[in-house]
Order: C-alpha cells, then structure tokens, then sequence
C-alpha cells in the first residue's frame, strides 16, 4: 500500500507528502487557498519570475522539516512517530494564516497578526480532525516540552526560512539568496532539549545569514518593490475611507467585508469559526480584481492610484540613512501641489513616508547555539571567528509620483 504521494518541487526534485493527516490538511480549502496567494506580494514587478505562492512554501517547508528529523533521529536524538507528525503538521499550517499580499496588507485589512490567525486556523482544523493536531499545536506556540520542536518551526535557524530564502532565490534568479541547506540540516543535533548546531557547520550557517540579509535588501525591500507595495496600501486605505463616507466602491463581496468593518484580535476571539469563514474567502484575486475594476472609480485618488498598479506606473522610492528633514517633505508636497498630471489633492495623499529595518542576526530573539569539537554550547556571536555583526540597520523613504500622464479618461 502506498504510504505517500510524490510531487515534484522545482527547488528540491521530488518531495514527499505522507498519507494521513498531513495530505488530508493540504487537501483541506483552507489549505488550498494557499495557491491562491504569492510568496512575495508584488516582487514580480522587478523580478517578473517571482509569481510562486505559499502553498509553494508550505510544502517545501514541509520537506525541510522531514529532513530535519530524519538528521536528529539518525544521531540518536529521542522523537516518537507522533512528535514527528505534529513537528510536521506545525511546519505546515505554519502560514496558513497569511491574507492577500502575504505581509503587505497585513495590518491594512485587519488589525491581527498572520500568527494569530495561523493559530485560529488550527484550532478550528482541530476541532474538524477531532483532537488531531492538540501536539501541533503546543509545538507551534512553543509550549511543548522538547523546545527544539517549536525552533525548527519558528527561530533563527528554522525549516521556514531555510525553505523561504532557497525558494525566493530560484524563483526571482537572485543567486545570493542560494544556501546549503542540505549542509546546515546534517549539522544540527539536540543539546539539553535545545537544537544547536555542530561547530564544523558554522561556515554554512554564516553563509545563511549573510543570505538573508542580501535577499532582504535585494529583493524584500528592494525599492520598486517597496514603491508597490506602499501603493497597494494606500488603494486600500482609500478604499476604506470612500466606504466609510458611504461613497461608492464595488468591490468582491469577500473584500466589501473586510473594507466596511475594522477586524481586530477581539473579534476573533468573540466568533473565531465566523470571522475565519470570512477571512478564508479572501485571496489575491478579490484585490488584483478590484484594483482593475477601481482604475475607473469616479474617486480621481482611487482611481489613479489603481490604475498605476494595473499598468506598474509605480511611484518614485527614496532611501536614506537619516530621517528625512521636514524641508524636503515640504519642497516635495510642493511639487505635487503643482503638478498638474496628478489628481487634486496629490499633496495630502501621494506622499508616503516609512522605515525599514533589517538585521542578519539579531540578539534580542534566542541566538542560534553552537556545539564546539569540545562538547560545549556556546552562542553563535560569542564563536571567535564568526564575522556577522548583530547589528539592525534602518532605512528611513519617501515614495511620491514620477511624472506619469494618468491615461484613464471616466
């Protein structure tokens, strides 16, 4: 009798996916919406190849995971059958509660965090596969005894961004992002319940982090990608504030929802199995349907706005160091004031202004351990030729207009 299925993944070759509980979840719709939303929100507008989705992701995650444990059990570290399958289901439900966009409309469209409504999700499968995934889930919220559990679903080194970086490098064809996975998975093992890393995978583990912080500045972050990522945010925000003054916007019914009503954690908390219902109907396609559909919305801001993310006539994205002086905020506001390409009212509403951050290695979360040729645990910064400095940098932007001649006649 066959004991998996075996798909075939661009990034690792063929994949398995065991019969049971982990194929039934990702048959599940909830699962399946996964298809539905890419990996890296609008990267494709500088890497056209980036069109991959979470469901992507999860599997590979998944097959990471399956290697993990097949490592650790192979040098004696103690995990049952059903600690295997519950690391297992972790990895795999570990995004299931990313909405549209992934990150980027993560705090637009409702006020909670995709953990949380990762967390929902499962508790509600729970409850429909009668009590299955009670292990999964402590793994997940790292309440489980073995810790090293809950690290390869969510810490420094784990299957998700292993798989994410591998992942978001082949499809975008940015080769920095390219790790050893393969290496760091056979370097770790199991000290005292904490997963640790053994001294002679150091160099790969560098290697990763360094990755990481490439990817995030090269493709993540990089600023056309930003510049469409702020514009998607706003469409929404505008959108929302229309509905709110009972203008009218159409959109999919999936989306009206979440436009008129403000979701927060409590709400959740109140009728979680409603809210979810509601939430699972969402996807890329409700948002890419109705920006086409705003590009010719009587509101001159929603309608240019939807009509440059239709056509990538994207906005201008300016990096510093410092924060910008309110001068230069002034002189730009001016030149919007000005323009007279743009929609009246340019100026309140065409000036987007944030930071950004990012560190390769950071000591504020559970540093990554190192298990010395000597036998001793050590953390990762204190290793004496470890070259990565735990170190946040920030980049402060503006993002405003180019002179693009809005070709939309209403």
């Amino acid at each position: 009798m066959k004991t998996h299925k075996i798909l075939n993944d661009p990034v690792y070759g063929f994949v398995k996916l065991p019969y049971g509980i982990l194929f039934d979840l990702v048959e599940h719709p909830w699962f399946q919406r996964l298809r539905r939303i890419k990996q890296v929100s609008l990267t494709h507008y500088v890497y056209p190849g980036a069109l991959h989705t979470r469901f992507h992701h999860a599997l590979g995650a998944l097959h990471l995971m399956q290697m993990a444990l097949e490592t650790l059990r192979g040098k004696g570290v103690e995990i049952t059958d059903e600690e295997c399958e519950a690391a297992q289901i972790a990895i795999l439900l570990h995004d299931i509660g990313h909405g549209p966009f992934s990150h980027t409309l993560e705090h637009t469209l409702m006020e909670v965090h995709h953990e949380e409504v990762s967390l929902w999700f499962m508790e509600q499968l729970n409850e429909q596969f009668a009590g299955k995934l009670n292990m999964a889930i402590r793994i997940f919220k790292k309440e489980y005894p073995k810790a090293f559990l809950g690290q390869l679903v969510s810490g420094q080194l784990d299957m998700d961004r292993m798989d994410y970086l591998m992942r978001d490098s082949y499809f975008t064809g940015v080769s920095e992002g390219v790790i050893g996975y393969d290496r760091i998975i056979k370097m770790l093992n199991v000290v005292d319940g904490q997963l640790v890393v053994e001294e002679k995978g150091i160099y790969s583990v560098e290697r990763f982090l360094t990755s990481r912080r490439i990817m995030y500045w090269q493709v993540y972050l990089h600023k056309t990608v930003l510049a469409a990522e702020q514009m998607l945010i706003k469409v929404l925000e505008r959108a929302r504030q229309l509905c709110q003054e009972g203008r009218e916007v159409e959109a999919p019914v999936s989306l009206d929802y979440f436009l008129r009503h403000r979701v927060t954690s409590d709400d959740f908390k109140s009728n979680a199995a409603e809210q979810l219902r509601r939430f699972a109907r969402l996807d890329d396609m409700d948002i890419a349907s109705a920006i086409k559909h705003w590009q010719l919305n009587p509101d001159p801001i929603l309608s240019y706005l939807s009509w440059g993310l239709a056509n990538r006539k994207l906005f201008r994205l300016e990096f510093s160091g410092e924060p910008f002086s309110m001068a230069n905020k002034v002189a730009v506001r001016e030149a919007l004031k000005q323009n007279k390409t743009l929609p009246k009212g340019a100026d309140q509403h065409f000036l987007l202004e944030g930071k950004e951050s990012n560190s390769a290695y950071t000591l504020s979360s559970k540093e990554i351990l190192v298990l010395t040729k000597k036998g001793e645990v050590v953390p990762m910064s204190q290793i004496s030729d470890f070259g990565i400095e735990p170190k946040t940098f920030t980049k402060y932007f503006l993002c405003y207009p180019k002179n693009h001649h809005h070709e939309l006649t209403h």
